[in-house]
């Protein structure tokens, strides 16, 4: 089985925003690794991607100056919780939040929402291989 996830840690979050019930989170880039089926190694990729929550608020995030790195954290929707991790794709109805550190600031992302889904923007480009 082939596996594709977002790790948050290293990520940039370009910006957040919070309009009517709809908080979004965009990432430029976010960073992805693929594991193949079989194989030892990992590849890493980057894709411009957005983390939409409905029904949702956004906790005040002060003066925070975007672009900001990610430093990790949780991505939760209904029972699952995902450390410093989201799984892709990721398309979710019922309790959802997230809970995300920034590298240099003491401030966190946090978001409270009824439903979330990751956009992902056209094709996602290699980096590397990882061994």
């Amino acid at each position: 089985m082939d596996l594709t996830s977002i790790e948050l840690a290293g990520s940039v979050i370009a910006s957040v925003t919070n309009q009517d019930d709809e908080v979004v989170i965009r990432f430029e880039p976010a960073y992805l690794i693929k594991t193949m089926t079989g194989s030892d190694e990992r590849t890493k990729w980057k894709q411009n991607v957005e983390l939409v929550f409905t029904g949702a608020t956004l906790e005040d995030l002060g003066t925070l100056a975007f672009p900001v790195t990610c430093a990790g954290g949780d991505v939760g929707e209904n029972i699952y919780t995902y450390r410093d991790m989201i799984p892709v794709p990721l398309e979710s109805r019922g309790s959802a939040h997230c809970d995300l550190g920034l590298v240099d600031a003491e401030q966190h992302i946090r978001v409270q929402g009824e439903s979330l889904k990751l956009v992902q923007e056209a094709v996602p480009k290699y980096m590397e291989h990882i061994r």
